[in-house]
């Protein structure tokens, strides 16, 4: 029960910080060029909703979410271990920045993870997510 909880809030957060980071990767890719504030917003709701941040951020679930945004969705060394093996979240932002959006919307029609991530719920996302 524990792992299917744990799966299940991974899933809701990677979903949800993913479209967020490709956004603001897209932004700083382009010199001089600002994302929209409302789309910035929404990624920032999607981000906090989905709990991207408890396994993207460290120390973010130990401290009720008092991480600047500054310092979110940048990975962290703590582990979630289970039958696989012992994962770890990456560091979104630079990962993000190694892919186009193009790149990123067909790389999560295939995407397949090891758990805790939940990569299945990416396929599920709108193109707008």
């Amino acid at each position: 029960m524990r792992f299917d909880f744990a799966a299940r809030l991974f899933t809701i957060v990677f979903a949800s910080a993913l479209p967020w980071a490709v956004h603001a990767a897209e932004a700083a890719k382009a010199p001089g060029a600002k994302a929209d504030a409302s789309s910035l917003a929404r990624g920032k709701y999607l981000v906090t909703i989905g709990g991207c941040n408890d396994c993207h951020t460290a120390g973010y679930a130990m401290t009720n979410g008092k991480v600047p945004e500054k310092d979110w969705l940048a990975g962290d060394r703590l582990g979630w271990r289970g039958p696989w093996g012992t994962t770890y979240a990456v560091n979104l932002r630079q990962y993000m920045q190694t892919l186009t959006e193009a790149q990123w919307l067909a790389k999560v029609k295939t995407l397949e993870t090891r758990p805790p991530m939940p990569w299945f719920n990416l396929r599920a996302m709108s193109k707008q997510d």
